[in-house]
C-alpha cells in the first residue's frame, strides 16, 4: 500500500507558497499551475492544511500564506494535515480474522507491537525534516 499524493502535494503546494508569497497572489487555480492537478484537489488539501493551523486563508482577493515559522512545520505534521488516517494509526487491521483459525486468532498478538514500531520510526523520520529544510534544498536548485 502507497501513502496517497496529498502528502507529496501538500508539501509542493506549501514550498510554492513560501517560494511564490512576495510575488504572486496565491490560489488554488496558482497552485495547481505548478502541481498540474485539479484545482478542487488543491482547494481540498488548502482546507485540511487550513484546519491544522499551517496555513490561512483570506477569502475573495486574498490569497494562501503560510501561518508558522517554516522550521515549526514538520513533514508529520502535513502527513497527519492530510492523510485520512483512522486514530493516528498508520496500518489498518483487516477487521474479522477467523478465531477459530490459530493464527487468526493470534495474528494481532502477532502483528501490534511490529506495526506499532514501524509506525514509530516512520513518524520519528517525519519530524525530522521540515519545510524550512526543503526550502533549503530548493535553494540548491533554483
Amino acid at each position: 500500500m502507497q501513502i496517497s499524493s496529498r502528502f507529496t502535494i501538500a508539501i509542493h503546494m506549501l514550498t510554492c507558497m513560501e517560494t511564490f508569497k512576495e510575488d504572486y497572489k496565491i490560489t488554488s487555480d496558482f497552485l495547481a499551475s505548478s502541481i498540474n492537478v485539479n484545482p478542487v484537489i488543491i482547494r481540498r488539501i488548502l482546507s485540511q492544511l487550513k484546519e491544522a493551523g499551517i496555513i490561512e486563508v483570506k477569502r475573495g482577493t486574498g490569497g494562501a500564506a503560510i501561518t508558522k515559522p517554516l522550521q515549526d512545520i514538520t513533514f508529520l505534521d502535513v502527513y497527519y494535515a492530510v492523510e485520512c488516517i483512522e486514530e493516528n494509526t498508520l496500518f489498518h487491521f483487516h477487521e474479522n480474522p477467523n478465531p477459530n483459525c490459530p493464527v487468526g486468532k493470534n495474528i494481532h498478538n502477532i502483528l501490534d507491537d511490529k506495526l506499532y514500531r514501524v509506525q514509530s520510526a516512520m513518524e520519528r523520520e517525519l519530524k525530522a525534516i521540515t519545510l524550512a529544510d526543503v526550502m533549503a534544498d530548493l535553494g540548491k536548485y533554483i
